[in-house]
């Protein structure tokens, strides 16, 4: 098939930064791409081909959009997947697979099938409402502290919350959920593989993250990690052994623990372009979007090493702020050496909302980090 300047069309469920980011690669191609978002705000509006209004939860419209688009692929993992298992029963090429979709779009069964295929993750209880956890704690099945999660529709540090004391739990959702041991670790990582429709497989750098205390957000993203090479070889080793079982087509990041022993444990996984490879647009000689492009279009995968080292930092809107966004101070950002930011084009800010990220590049990573905190400590996103 002919995908450039041509009648083929890329269909995205999602609309959202990652959508946008991806359509910058499209564009690049000259690709035709459709794309469906609930928002008419929606990032992805201004750059795509054709934009869709609809829910993605909805099965006749998911249904309805991927009759009309050559493959199918997706920016976020929330979407009716009895429609994307229609749509590929009908010939629809759909990447990832609504298989793979099932397997992780609800955390509980994500952690079956690590305990399935022995792959190391934190000890876990299943809950089938998030009650039923006063319970097992006064009865002695469940000990104090641990961290909720939400079984589905958790994102960017929502349905997750550490839970020290029973008061805790109050006022979160009464949900299936589940009770996972918190894990005392050194530092939080992430590896990206890559797989396409060939077969072909690579992995980007083991990449280091620091999160936010509160809002349980990733702030800074460096990449390479500052690890002893030996933990980075287990991580690419357990990402890729997840790819392997799960067949997956197009990216998958994979979220862990180094535990203070430096054994790596599996925190979650992501089946498309992820926060943790933003740095690679600026740092990277293949870009996790290009990439996912390459995989999914079955084109030889692309070269993953770092050119320079790399730091994201995450904008997100600041505290006691909601409303029309304003970007404060960020002429003064531009002004630091290897700062490139991105602005991910949403209207309304409010406390903690993903608007856009900042990398930060240069040839020592200690000196990135330290510009990094320093675009952390300058820029403020808060309303006008």
């Amino acid at each position: 098939m002919d995908y450039f300047s041509s009648r083929f069309t890329l269909g995205i469920l999602g609309g959202g930064q990652l959508g946008k980011m991806l359509l910058y690669e499209t564009r690049k191609w000259d690709i035709t791409t459709k794309v469906m978002d609930p928002s008419e705000e929606a990032p992805c509006k201004i750059a795509c081909n054709e934009f869709v209004q609809g829910d993605l939860m909805d099965f006749d419209a998911v249904y309805a959009f991927g009759k009309t688009v050559d493959i199918l692929t997706i920016e976020i993992e929330n979407v009716n997947i009895d429609a994307l298992e229609q749509l590929q029963q009908e010939g629809v090429k759909v990447f990832p697979a609504p298989k793979e979709l099932r397997t992780i779009q609800n955390k509980i069964t994500q952690k079956l099938f690590y305990v399935d295929h022995n792959i190391p993750t934190a000890p876990f209880s299943r809950f089938a409402y998030t009650s039923e956890i006063k319970e097992s704690i006064a009865h002695g099945g469940l000990k104090l502290p641990f961290v909720w999660k939400s079984a589905q529709f958790g994102y960017d540090g929502q349905g997750v919350k550490i839970i020290r004391e029973v008061s805790d739990l109050n006022n979160l959702p009464n949900v299936e959920c589940l009770a996972e041991d918190l894990i005392p670790f050194k530092t939080e990582l992430a590896v990206i593989v890559a797989r396409s429709t060939t077969g072909e497989v690579t992995t980007y750098p083991v990449v280091e993250m620091e999160f936010h205390p509160e809002a349980n957000q990733v702030e800074y993203v460096l990449c390479p990690a500052r690890i002893d090479e030996q933990v980075a070889q287990k991580a690419r080793n357990i990402a890729l052994k997840i790819s392997e079982e799960l067949k997956h087509t197009g990216l998958l990041a994979v979220e862990m623990f180094q535990t203070q022993e430096d054994n790596v444990l599996v925190n979650e996984v992501a089946p498309r372009p992820h926060n943790s490879g933003h740095y690679s647009i600026e740092a990277s000689y293949t870009n996790q979007f290009e990439q996912h492009l390459r995989c999914i279009l079955g084109f030889p995968l692309g070269q993953t090493d770092s050119k320079v080292a790399g730091v994201m930092v995450n904008l997100v809107g600041a505290e006691g702020y909601e409303g029309n966004v304003h970007y404060d101070h960020l002429e003064d950002i531009l002004r630091l050496k290897g700062v490139t930011p991105h602005i991910y084009g949403k209207v309304k800010t409010r406390p903690f909302r993903k608007m856009g990220h900042v990398t930060i590049v240069h040839k020592n990573m200690t000196e990135a980090r330290k510009i990094a905190q320093e675009v952390k400590e300058t820029i403020k996103v808060i309303s006008k």
